[in-house]
């Protein structure tokens, strides 16, 4: 693959105990934005990036990334904001995003100062062979997690489509039914996109991915004005039978709550962290960036990031105040399946995690070729049989283990924090010289501080999700 061989060629510097890439024109480019003035004075060669040549517009970065960080998760947002408060979720929500673009820029800068744009090579130059691994290991674990929710997804909304459109009930026959549907949706549309050879390629795709969820948000926002709170406004807009909701409205009060605490309130912010986790694909996207810099980088992760806080921000305030306290963990399933709109939605919907399957494989193709061929150049045969047998294990995954939820939750508590806050963090402290950094400046305590509220945010994550295992109450995931 591309982004394996154009951080491959390498020197050894005894002093940093690590690999420098070798020079190749555009030093200057990428040195811009940070500390310009520091580099001579340390007496070192400037670190350059290999001679491969990125042709990704900055436009079409925007798309991939804004793509990566779009999850199913935003189909759960107005649960989130039930369970919080419309100003609390929003505020809960700004702080995520903010800590997701510091995140981006501890990474941006640990790849400027050593030339390396792939978060396996950062984890071997902080930590050696045991720290590459342990990167690997985390981005593979997260994103086969993250494939299997867009693959449930397509397994449990397919059906549903494709029935209405032919008025027969869903696992009639074999064309109705889930597991077989995945497979064919895999083998015809994921997989051929899973084989481009550059993740620019992609970006026409992930644009029409950003396309389908914004008709998504705008729908969500015509249907809060079409449904009323009583029942009696329309009946045929939502399921109002098989919700089992009171029927004088759909709560109570139908009042928006501003601030609110409740038990489900400590799954609010691992749902908002999840779907801002964009990491394993940023330096990727970085290699392929025409005109790189980290200045360039950092803005597209900046526009991507605020562009997807807006969308979840809108989709998670006009649903809740569509529901209220009555909206379900995914909230599609609170409108009526008779809805033509709503059918058009999930639709979209479902084409929009179908074309984000291919963008998050790139990253653990990667991660795998990172740790199994670190000095093999590109080879075709092996790039597609390490996406068949990734699209293989996951649609298994799916097929076999119905209960998957728990595990997503697992991997969600350890995984997400880990690549947001901890190993961000941990590689700023470790990559960057004290002659660069201070060891007790600023910039150095933000970071340590950064990562220990990673290792609290995993902490009370899995401490509330075993409690609610011991109590057997059920929760929400998601990415």
């Amino acid at each position: 693959m591309a982004i394996s061989s154009a951080v491959g060629m390498e020197m050894q510097d005894p002093k940093m105990n690590g690999a420098l890439p070798v020079g190749a024109e555009g030093y200057r480019q990428e040195c811009e934005g940070f500390l310009p003035s520091r580099g001579p004075a340390l007496g070192r060669k400037p670190v350059q990036f290999m001679d491969f040549e990125g042709k990704t517009s900055f436009g079409m970065s925007v798309f991939n990334l804004s793509n990566a960080i779009m999850g199913s998760g935003i189909l759960g947002l107005a649960y989130a904001m039930a369970h919080t408060g419309v100003l609390f979720f929003l505020a809960l929500l700004l702080c995520i995003a903010l800590l997701s673009s510091y995140s981006i820029h501890l990474l941006l800068t640990c790849a400027g100062i050593v030339g390396i744009r792939a978060y396996e090579q950062l984890g071997q130059r902080a930590f050696g062979p045991v720290g590459k691994v342990v990167v690997a290991t985390v981005i593979c674990l997260h994103n086969v997690g993250a494939m299997s929710s867009y693959l449930f997804i397509i397994k449990s909304e397919l059906p549903l489509v494709i029935g209405t459109f032919l008025n027969k009930e869903p696992e009639g026959d074999w064309f109705l039914k889930g597991n077989y549907l995945i497979i064919i949706v895999s083998v015809l549309i994921i997989l051929p996109l899973a084989l481009m050879k550059h993740l620019g390629y992609l970006g026409y795709t992930s644009s029409l991915s950003l396309t389908c969820m914004l008709f998504f948000l705008i729908s969500v926002i015509y249907k809060k004005f079409q449904i009323c709170c009583g029942l009696n406004c329309n009946e045929t807009a939502i399921e109002s039978t098989s919700l089992g909701l009171p029927s004088l409205g759909l709560n109570n009060t139908c009042e928006a709550q501003m601030f609110t605490v409740d038990s489900q309130m400590a799954y609010t912010v691992p749902i908002m962290a999840f779907a801002f986790v964009c990491h394993p694909e940023v330096l990727p996207i970085y290699t392929e960036l025409s005109r790189p810099s980290q200045r360039r980088m950092q803005a597209v992760a900046n526009v991507s990031i605020g562009a997807m806080f807006c969308m979840y921000g809108l989709t998670a305030t006009f649903g809740y105040l569509t529901f209220y306290s009555s909206v379900k963990a995914e909230m599609l399933h609170m409108y009526s399946r008779k809805d033509l709109l709503i059918l058009c939605v999930r639709l979209a919907v479902l084409l929009a995690v179908t074309l984000t399957v291919p963008v998050v494989l790139f990253p653990i193709r990667r991660a795998l070729q990172q740790l199994l061929f670190p000095s093999k150049a590109f080879s075709w045969p092996r790039h597609v049989v390490i996406a068949l047998i990734l699209l293989a294990l996951v649609n298994v995954l799916v097929i076999c283990v119905p209960t998957i939820r728990d595990i997503f939750a697992v991997i969600g508590s350890t995984s997400a924090p880990s690549l947001i806050f901890i190993l961000p963090s941990i590689f700023y402290l470790r990559i960057i010289p004290s002659e660069v950094v201070p060891l007790c400046s600023w910039p150095k305590i933000q970071a340590l501080c950064f990562g220990i509220l990673g290792v609290l945010f995993m902490a009370i994550s899995l401490g509330f999700m075993f409690a609610n295992w011991t109590t057997g109450q059920s929760h929400m995931s998601g990415h």
